[in-house]
C-alpha cells in the first residue's frame, strides 16, 4: 500500500498545520498592529504630535531595559514592569473578587425581592454613578493604608453592573420556571442550582465580564493617586514626574495588553461554563 511521503510529512508538522488552521485569525491583527506602529511612527516624523514613536522608544535605553527585563527586582519600588503589573493585579483579584460576591448576592435579592428592588434601587443607581477617583479620598481617609484603600476603589467601582445584571437575569427567569418550582415545592438550594443560576448566568457572566475592565481601570487610577506602592499606576505617575515619557507608553502598552487578556480570558470562561445553544 503505497503512502504519500508529502502528506504524512505535512501532518505531523504540528505548527504548520496550526498555522494553516489559525493563519486567518493570525494574519489580520498581526497587519493591524504593523499599520498601527508604522501609522505612529509617521505622525512623529512629520511633527504632528511630541510624543516619541516605536523607533525612539526601542532606542530609549531605560524603555528599552523595560522591555527586555520585565521582572528585574532592585528593592523597594524599582522592580520590572511584570512585577508591577503582577502588584496591581493582585489588588485586582482581591477587590473583584469581592465584587463578585457581593454584586451576585445582592443581584439575586432585588431580583426576587421587588420591595427589596425598590429599597435598595436608589441607593444603586446614586453610588454607581460616583467617578472611581472620587472614592480614591474617601478610602483613603476611611481606611489609612494605601492597599486596603486600592481594593475598596476596585470594589466600589466594579460591584454595579454585576450587581445590575444579574438583577436583570434573575427577572428574566421564564414565569413557567417559577410555576414549576411551586407545584413540585422544590427546597430554595434545588430552585438555586436546578433554575435560577441556570437561567440567569448569561446575564451574570456579562456583568462579570464589563466589571472585569472597570477594576483594571480603577486600580490604575487609584495607583496614579495613591503614592509610594508596588503597581503600574503609580510608575506611570513616576515616570511623569521624572519626565520619562518613553516609559510611560511602554506601561500604557502593558495595560492594554493586560486589560485586553483579562476581557478574553473572561470571554472564553464563559463559553466554557455557559456553551451557546
Amino acid at each position: 500500500m503505497a503512502v504519500s511521503y508529502r502528506n504524512g510529512k505535512n501532518n505531523s508538522n504540528p505548527l504548520l498545520k496550526f498555522w494553516q488552521e489559525r493563519r486567518g485569525d493570525i494574519l489580520p491583527p498581526l497587519v493591524g498592529v504593523l499599520l498601527f506602529l508604522a501609522v505612529w511612527q509617521l505622525i512623529v516624523a512629520i511633527g504632528l504630535i511630541r510624543l516619541p514613536g516605536p523607533y525612539q522608544i526601542w532606542e530609549d535605553q531605560r524603555a528599552r531595559n523595560l522591555i527586555l527585563y520585565p521582572f528585574y527586582d532592585r528593592g523597594g519600588l524599582d522592580k520590572g514592569l511584570a512585577l508591577q503589573t503582577f502588584a496591581s493585579l493582585t489588588r485586582v483579584a482581591m477587590g473583584y473578587g469581592l465584587a463578585a460576591v457581593v454584586g451576585i448576592a445582592l443581584g439575586i435579592l432585588v431580583g426576587l425581592q421587588p420591595l427589596a428592588n425598590k429599597m435598595l434601587d436608589p441607593i444603586f443607581q446614586f453610588l454607581r454613578m460616583v467617578a472611581p477617583l472620587a472614592w480614591v479620598p474617601i478610602a483613603l481617609v476611611a481606611l489609612q493604608q494605601n492597599q486596603p484603600a486600592a481594593i475598596f476603589v476596585i470594589f466600589i467601582t466594579s460591584v454595579w453592573p454585576i450587581l445590575i445584571n444579574t438583577a436583570e437575569g434573575v427577572r428574566q427567569i421564564p414565569q413557567d420556571y417559577i410555576n414549576v418550582r411551586r407545584v413540585l415545592r422544590l427546597s430554595t438550594r434545588r430552585f438555586f442550582t436546578k433554575i435560577l443560576f441556570p437561567s440567569a448566568l448569561p446575564y451574570i457572566f456579562t456583568g462579570l465580564r464589563i466589571a472585569i475592565g472597570l477594576a483594571w481601570l480603577a486600580i490604575i487610577a487609584a495607583e496614579i493617586v495613591m503614592s509610594g506602592i508596588v503597581g503600574i499606576g503609580f510608575f506611570i505617575w513616576d515616570a511623569y514626574q521624572q519626565n520619562y515619557v518613553s516609559e510611560i507608553i511602554v506601561a500604557v502598552f502593558y495595560i492594554g495588553s493586560v486589560g485586553l487578556l483579562l476581557d478574553r480570558g473572561m470571554a472564553l470562561l464563559q463559553r466554557w461554563i455557559v456553551p451557546e445553544k
